[in-house]
């Protein structure tokens, strides 16, 4: 299971309808931040995501709306009772910045809070998937982040199995993790019965930044593509003149990268009332995109 919450959609102040930025991640049990702004630690509490069993938080970069909630959070694990490390990942200054943490509010959590200083490139290996680190282009120093699982084992043709003589138990699971097995004095290669792997799913996810090519080779066909769109075309301008991006130039790199699902976050309080308008410039190039809520919900499924 692979599982996107998006707990604060906002962008910069927050409004009665979306809170600040961050979305939790879920794989297979295991939980993982990315931003986490201020009021998270309630947001979590609202849709139920759990949180004593989060055990990373990535930043994209340190500007207030993206880091706020972390001292709430840490304080309440430490209420909670916590014991396990919480590992805060981050781009150049992180170190500085959970050295602060720790001192705000007479916290003195009884867990450890490492810090994980990440540059462009760098790769956090997990078991069964790894986060890659890439450069974003914002004010501040800032990552985007690209969740990749490893390849999946290939199709097993059981049918080709039986007609080559292999019986059923355990020589399939043999042949399926990549053994060749002997049967009857004849050997049985994986590859005869074994398709190509399949690859593994990959989530996006830029932070704030203006839109670049540079994004390409790692979204290139990515499962799912969470971008910033603080404005609509309309602001353009504004957009660049802050570095953030606009729906419309966001939905055209999306189709440049043949990413597979688009969904825009870090919306602006000026469309509180109305996303029409960001979502009709994206639509220009990738009728598919959605606009994140807060406490939506977005499962991705195993390529076939």
């Amino acid at each position: 299971m692979l599982k996107v919450i998006f707990l604060g959609t906002g962008g910069s102040v927050p409004s009665p309808c979306r809170g600040m930025p961050s979305l939790m991640v879920v794989r297979e049990g295991e939980r993982m931040l990315f931003d986490c702004g201020e009021g998270t630690q309630r947001q979590m509490m609202c849709c139920r995501s759990g949180f004593m069993d989060v055990g990373s938080i990535f930043l994209t970069h340190f500007h207030a709306d993206h880091t706020l909630g972390i001292p709430g959070l840490i304080q309440t694990m430490g209420f909670q009772g916590r014991t396990e490390p919480l590992h805060i990942y981050g781009p150049k200054f992180v170190r500085e910045y959970c050295d602060i943490l720790n001192s705000l509010g007479y916290l003195k959590p009884a867990f450890d809070v490492v810090a994980h200083e990440l540059r462009h490139g760098d790769v956090v290996e997990r078991n069964g998937y790894k986060v890659e680190a890439f450069r974003t282009f914002h004010s501040v120093p800032g990552l985007g982040y690209a969740l990749m699982e490893d390849a999946r084992l290939g199709r097993f043709d059981r049918q080709r199995a039986l007609e080559l003589g292999v019986p059923e138990g355990p020589l399939f699971g043999r042949l399926h993790r990549g053994e060749d097995v002997e049967v009857k004095g004849s050997i049985i290669k994986s590859s005869d019965v074994v398709g190509e792997p399949r690859p593994g799913r990959r989530i996006v996810y830029t932070g704030d930044t203006a839109p670049s090519q540079a994004f390409l080779p790692v979204l290139k066909g990515a499962d799912l593509w969470i971008s910033e769109a603080t404005f609509a075309d309309e602001a353009s301008d504004k957009a660049a003149e802050t570095l953030h991006s606009s729906s419309g130039d966001v939905a055209r790199l999306a189709a440049t990268a043949g990413v597979q699902r688009l969904i825009l976050t870090h919306i602006s309080s000026r469309y509180s009332e109305d996303i029409t308008p960001l979502l009709e410039d994206a639509r220009k190039y990738f009728p598919g995109v959605v606009v994140a809520e807060d406490f939506m919900e977005v499962d991705v499924p195993l390529r076939e």
